[in-house]
């Protein structure tokens, strides 16, 4: 034991352990440096980059890569292979200097992480290049519709649906933005049964020309959501009418009248709808016309509700029942208001006037139980020629009256007033 004790203490046996210790710490770096190992990275990411610069300077946007992470074998040092790992990796392409729209194919470079000695590694990639798209930016505006997805009550009917705003606009690659159609909104719920206006706001869905739903990678799209208001109207059928005015010898009590179509439904507001109990075609003076009287209207449409019914036009025909006319020349005139020393000189010798009434009265009808008035007192400060509308009148006869002769809106005399001579 002595002997032993005195060995380990002994300052050549320290020396000799201090020796074996070195040497085997440089035997492991030494097989460590020196001796190689491969090893197959996968699911390294590809990473685009100068994408900013391509859509800055070209407005090209990249699109469509095929293949998303790439495989290689990597040779070296196994101290250094062997302490990577798939995600410390990244196959990176360059795509800066392209500037044109194409279907491309660009090799890429691998990227270590920081502080990784690359001098003595050997890369063998199972594929030396990456594929994609470079794409042409572009935006475009596309109309908004939709589908309620409710009911409406039998006593209302649904307008059409207001979306706002009416067309969304669609950003992004031309690839992908061409097959873009229209935006697409569903409304409501199956279980919602309306009586009154409806609005609220949706999402949409974008959609080609053959209505399938198209994908949204890679495309922006503004606004996010659209305000849809789908009007549900009340309905209420209504007469078409005319205002009659009478002549002498034609009221209510002979006149017939047709309209054609005699109704009209229309669409609206309830409250609206409530205070509409007709809709008047026009107002037919009876002493303008003759025993029948035939027009076409254009059906006024009040302000605030629909034409339901969609007809636009109405035809009214008027009969005069129990009345004949009779055609005169009149050359008796009557001016009212003429100054005492202003002469009235009537150049319209005759005056052809159309008479109505009923046969008992027309018979012995002659021109001299007839005559023309007018008041001129208005004309008496300008002398010369004037054209004077004249009312015609039949004294003692009240069931006779002048009507309107076709295409002549009043009756008119051509006279001259004049100054008169003073009496010598």
């Amino acid at each position: 034991m002595k002997k032993m004790k005195k060995i380990v203490e002994g300052k050549l046996f320290w020396l000799v352990v201090s020796f074996l210790i070195s040497f085997s710490v440089w035997v492991y770096v030494t097989s460590v440096e020196t001796v190689e190992s491969t090893k197959v990275f996968r699911n390294i990411p590809v990473e685009i980059v100068g994408e900013e610069t391509l859509l800055n300077m070209h407005n090209l946007v990249i699109t469509g890569l095929e293949a998303p992470t790439v495989t290689v074998e990597i040779r070296g040092p196994r101290r250094i292979v062997n302490a990577l790992d798939s995600t410390d990796l990244i196959a990176q392409v360059d795509v800066s200097r392209l500037s044109q729209p194409a279907y491309t194919t660009l090799n890429y470079t691998l990227v270590y992480p920081s502080g990784v000695d690359t001098r003595n590694l050997t890369v063998r990639k199972y594929q030396d290049s990456v594929s994609f798209y470079v794409s042409m930016m572009t935006t475009i505006s596309v109309p908004v519709g939709g589908d309620y997805l409710g009911e409406v009550s039998g006593d209302y009917i649904k307008a059409t649906a207001i979306y706002e705003p009416s067309y969304i606009t669609v950003s992004g690659p031309e690839v992908y933005v061409r097959n873009v159609d229209h935006a697409y909104v569903e409304y409501g719920s199956p279980d919602m049964t309306l009586e009154s206006t409806f609005s609220e706001e949706r999402t949409y869905t974008l959609m080609d020309k053959d209505n399938n739903p198209c994908s949204t990678e890679y495309l922006t799209c503004t606004p996010d959501l659209v305000r849809v208001t789908l009007p549900v109207l009340a309905q209420k059928e209504v007469p078409l009418t005319v205002v009659l005015q009478d002549a002498p010898d034609a009221n209510t009590e002979n006149t017939r009248i047709t309209i054609e179509p005699k109704t009209l439904k229309l669409a609206g507001d309830s409250a609206t709808l409530e205070n509409i109990n007709q809709i008047q075609l026009d107002i037919i003076d009876l002493s303008k016309i003759g025993t029948e009287y035939t027009a076409k209207y254009t059906i006024p449409i009040p302000v605030g509700v629909r034409n339901r019914s969609g007809i636009t036009e109405a035809t009214v025909t008027i009969e005069i029942l129990g009345v004949e006319t009779k055609s005169l020349e009149i050359n008796q005139f009557e001016w009212l208001g003429v100054s005492d020393d202003v002469e009235v000189i009537v150049e319209t010798e005759k005056l052809p006037v159309l008479l109505r009434g009923a046969s008992k009265y027309m018979n012995t009808l002659n021109a001299g139980a007839v005559y023309a008035e007018a008041d001129l007192s208005n004309l008496m400060g300008s002398l010369g020629n004037h054209f004077v509308t004249v009312q015609i009148r039949i004294p003692g006869n009240s069931r006779v009256g002048a009507i309107q002769i076709d295409g002549l809106p009043d009756y008119t005399v051509a006279i001259q007033l004049k100054q008169k001579e003073a009496n010598s």
